[in-house]
C-alpha cells in the first residue's frame, strides 16, 4: 500500500508533520488544512476538500499473542460473529478488522460483541 501511495502523482505527503487547524471549520466545510513541521516549525497551509486520518496498520493485540487465535498479520480470528478461539472471549473493531479498521467498524462490531458477550452470559448463567 505504501508503494502504491508513495507512486501516485496525485497524493502529496508531508513528513513531521501535525495538522494545527482544519479550515473552514466556520463555514461547515473543509477548504484546507494549516499543517505544522515539527523539525523546521513552517506551517503551510494545504488546500483541501477532505482530511483523513490513519492511525496505522498494525493490530495492538500483542497483549493476546498466545492467549487468543491470531493470523499472521496480528488480527485477532473471530467466527459466528465476534467470537474468538476462547469462549466468553469476544473481540471487536481494529484488533479484528482486517478491513475497514475504522472508527465506525469499531463501534457497530463493539455493538455486536455486547449483544455476542450478552447471548453467551444467558446460555451459561445456568
Amino acid at each position: 500500500m505504501q508503494d502504491r501511495a508513495l507512486a501516485n502523482p496525485r497524493i502529496a505527503f508531508a513528513w513531521d508533520s501535525v495538522i494545527q487547524e482544519i479550515r473552514d471549520v466556520a463555514k461547515g466545510k473543509v477548504e484546507g488544512a494549516v499543517l505544522r513541521n515539527l523539525k523546521t516549525g513552517e506551517s503551510p497551509e494545504i488546500p483541501c476538500e477532505g482530511v483523513f486520518v490513519a492511525i496505522g496498520h498494525v493490530p495492538n493485540t500483542r497483549i493476546f499473542v498466545g492467549q487468543l487465535d491470531l493470523d499472521a498479520n496480528g488480527y485477532i480470528n473471530t467466527r459466528n460473529g465476534t467470537a474468538t478461539s476462547v469462549p466468553g472471549v469476544f473481540a471487536a473493531g481494529d484488533v479484528a478488522d482486517r478491513t475497514y479498521r475504522q472508527a465506525v467498524t469499531a463501534a457497530g462490531t463493539g455493538c455486536m460483541a455486547a449483544l455476542d458477550a450478552e447471548r453467551y452470559l444467558e446460555r451459561t448463567a445456568h
